[in-house]
C-alpha cells in the first residue's frame, strides 16, 4: 500500500482536539471558583475543628456579615474609594516620572553613571523607614500616601523603562536615524514598540506595589481608608473587619493586574501576530 493510499482520519482527530481544547478551557474557568470554595471549606473546616473564638479566627460567614454590614452602611465603599484613589494616582505619578527619567537615563550614559548611585541608595531605604518622615513633613494624608505609593514603585518601573528601552536593536534604530527620522519618530515607531513589552511588565509589578505603599502609607498616619481600617480593626480586635479590608485590598490589587493584563493583550497584538 503506497502513502496515498493510507487512510488519514482527519475528522475523528479534528473531533478529539476540538473536545481536549474544549475541556481545556472548561478547566481553566473552572479553577478559580473551585479552589475559593475549597479554600472556604477548609478555612471553615479549621475554624470548627479548633473551635477558634471569633477574635483570633473568624468563619467565613462571619466576615460575609461583616462585609454586608460595610457595604450597607456606606462604610466600606468610603474607604475603599479612599484607597483606590491613592493607589492610582500614586501609580500615575510613579510611573510617569520613571518613564521620563528611565527614557533620559536609557539615552545618556553620562547622566546614568552621574544619578544611578543616587537612585540605588534612595531604593535601599525601607519605604517604612521613610513613611514616619512624610508624616513631619506633609501633613496632608492623601498627598503623603500618593508619594508613599509612588516611590513604592518607582525604582522597579524605572528599571523596566531603562532595560525596554536599551533592548531596541541597534540595526533598527542606526536604518531609523538613515532614513532622517525624527526623535519623535524614532520614539513612536521604534523605541516604545520595542520597549512595550518590559514596560507592561514592569507596570504589572507597579500596580500590585502601589497597592501596598498606600496600605503603608494609611498605617503611619491617615484617618481614612483600608489601611486605617486594618489598623483600627487590630486595636478593637475585630478579626472579621480586618478580613474585609484585606480582601478588599486583595481585590482592588486583582482588578488593577487584570486591567494591565487586558491593556497588554491589546497593545501587543502585534507582536503575537509575528
Amino acid at each position: 500500500m503506497t502513502t496515498e493510499q493510507i487512510p488519514i482520519p482527519t475528522g475523528n482527530f479534528l473531533a478529539r482536539a476540538w473536545r481536549n481544547g474544549a475541556r481545556l478551557r472548561w478547566a481553566r474557568i473552572l479553577l478559580a471558583p473551585v479552589t475559593v470554595i475549597a479554600f472556604l471549606f477548609l478555612w471553615e473546616g479549621l475554624v470548627q475543628w479548633r473551635d477558634y473564638p471569633t477574635f483570633i479566627l473568624p468563619r467565613p460567614i462571619d466576615v460575609w456579615d461583616k462585609f454586608l454590614l460595610m457595604v450597607d452602611d456606606g462604610t466600606l465603599w468610603r474607604h475603599a474609594s479612599t484607597t483606590f484613589i491613592e493607589i492610582i494616582a500614586g501609580l500615575a505619578l510613579g510611573l510617569a516620572v520613571a518613564t521620563v527619567l528611565g527614557y533620559i537615563l536609557a539615552r545618556s550614559s553620562t547622566l546614568n553613571q552621574l544619578l544611578s548611585p543616587y537612585i540605588v541608595a534612595l531604593q535601599a531605604f525601607p519605604i517604612i523607614a521613610i513613611a514616619p518622615l512624610l508624616v513631619i513633613w506633609i501633613s496632608d494624608s492623601l498627598v503623603r500616601t500618593i508619594l508613599i505609593c509612588a516611590l513604592t514603585l518607582f525604582f522597579p518601573a524605572l528599571v523596566n523603562t531603562i532595560v525596554g528601552l536599551r533592548s531596541v536593536e541597534p540595526e533598527l534604530l542606526a536604518m531609523m536615524r538613515s532614513l532622517r527620522a525624527t526623535r519623535w519618530q524614532i520614539f513612536t515607531k521604534l523605541e516604545a514598540p520595542s520597549a512595550l513589552p518590559v514596560l507592561f511588565g514592569g507596570l504589572k509589578v507597579g500596580a500590585t506595589l502601589a497597592v501596598i505603599g498606600a496600605v503603608i502609607g494609611e498605617f503611619v498616619g491617615a484617618n481614612r481608608g483600608l489601611g486605617f481600617l486594618i489598623n483600627l480593626s487590630r486595636g478593637l480586635l475585630d478579626t472579621p473587619l480586618l478580613f474585609v479590608a484585606l480582601f478588599t485590598l486583595v481585590g482592588i490589587a486583582l482588578g488593577l493586574y487584570t486591567l494591565v493584563s487586558l491593556l497588554e493583550h491589546h497593545f501587543l497584538a502585534w507582536k503575537r501576530a509575528e
